[in-house]
C-alpha cells in the first residue's frame, strides 16, 4: 500500500470541501494583512559548536503506529514542550490518518504564542498555504514526493511571500536536488519512507554530507534517545524532529529537557 498516495488523494478531496465553505478568494482576503510572528528558520539555526535544536511534535496517531496519544490536551503538551526547551513545535493537522486538526494547531498557537510553530500536513494546494497563515503557522511542511517540481517551486515562493518558512522534506538524493532547485532554505531528511512508512536513520546518515552548508538541515523521525541525537549532531544537522517518543512519555517536560540540556 502506498500510504503517501492514499493520504494525498484524501487531502485533495477535503480541500475541495473546504473551498465550498470558504473560497480561495475569501481566504486570501482574510490573510492579506496577516504575517507570522516567529522566525522558524532562525529558531532552528545551529551555530558551530552549539547544541542541536529540538522540534517537538504533537502527534495523536500515525498510519503505521496507530493511536499514539489520542486523548491529549494540545495546549498542555505544547506548554510542556516549551518548558522543556524545545526550539520549535510541529503540530499534525491531518485528520484521517494522524487524527490531527486545525483546531489542535490553533489551540497550540494560543498556548505558546512565543514559540515557532510548524504546520505538518500534506500540502498539495495553495489554499493550504494561505490557510496556514490564517491559523497562525510560522512554517509549513512541503513534501517533495507529494508534489511535482513546478508546484513545489511555486509553493516555496508563495510561502515566502506570505512570510512563512518552508521545511522541504526529502528522502533521497534526487529529491534533495529538486528541493534545492526549488529554492528550499530548510531541508528535512525524513528517515521514514512515506510510501511504506518504514524507518531507517541510515537515510539521514547517507544524505548529511550532500546538504549545502548554508541550508538549515533537520533529521526527522526515528530518533528516540540521546545516542541518536548525538549522531545527528556529529553528522552536522541543525535540528532533529521528535514526535512519537515525546508523545508516549509520561513526563514530557523532563524528557524534552533530557534532549535539550547538556547535549553534544
Amino acid at each position: 500500500m502506498n500510504f503517501l498516495e492514499t493520504i494525498v488523494n484524501g487531502t485533495k478531496g477535503k480541500i475541495e470541501e473546504a473551498k465550498e465553505i470558504l473560497s480561495l478568494a475569501e481566504l486570501t482576503t482574510l490573510v492579506s494583512d496577516v504575517r507570522p510572528k516567529n522566525n522558524f528558520r532562525k529558531s532552528l539555526l545551529r551555530q558551530a559548536g552549539k547544541p542541536v535544536r529540538i522540534i517537538a511534535e504533537i502527534k495523536r496517531a500515525s498510519p503505521s503506529r496507530g493511536i499514539i496519544a489520542a486523548e491529549i490536551d494540545p495546549r498542555s503538551v505544547a506548554r510542556d514542550y516549551a518548558k522543556g526547551g524545545a526550539s520549535a513545535i510541529s503540530v499534525l493537522t491531518e485528520g484521517s490518518f494522524f487524527k490531527g486538526s486545525k483546531q489542535d494547531f490553533q489551540a497550540v498557537r494560543e498556548a505558546v504564542p512565543e514559540v515557532a510553530l510548524l504546520r505538518k500536513d500534506f500540502i498539495v494546494d495553495e489554499y493550504q498555504v494561505y490557510e496556514s497563515v490564517l491559523i497562525g503557522a510560522d512554517a509549513v511542511l512541503l513534501i517533495v514526493a507529494a508534489l511535482d517540481e513546478r508546484t513545489l517551486a511555486g509553493f516555496v515562493k508563495l510561502a515566502k511571500e506570505c512570510g512563512l518558512a518552508a521545511l522541504v522534506e526529502v528522502h533521497a538524493d534526487e529529491e534533495l536536488d529538486i528541493a534545492l532547485s526549488a529554492g528550499a532554505e530548510i531541508i528535512g531528511v525524513n528517515n521514514r519512507n512515506l510510501e511504506t512508512f518504514e524507518v531507517s536513520t541510515d537515510t539521514s546518515e547517507k544524505m548529511a554530507g550532500k546538504i549545502p552548508g548554508e541550508i538549515v538541515s533537520v533529521s526527522e523521525s526515528g530518533i528516540s534517545d540521546t545516542i541518536g541525537l548525538r549522531t545527528a549532531a556529529e553528522l552536522g544537522y541543525h535540528a532533529v524532529l521528535i514526535g512519537e517518543h515525546f508523545m508516549r512519555t509520561e513526563n514530557r517536560v523532563a524528557e524534552v529537557r533530557k534532549f535539550t540540556g547538556g547535549r553534544v
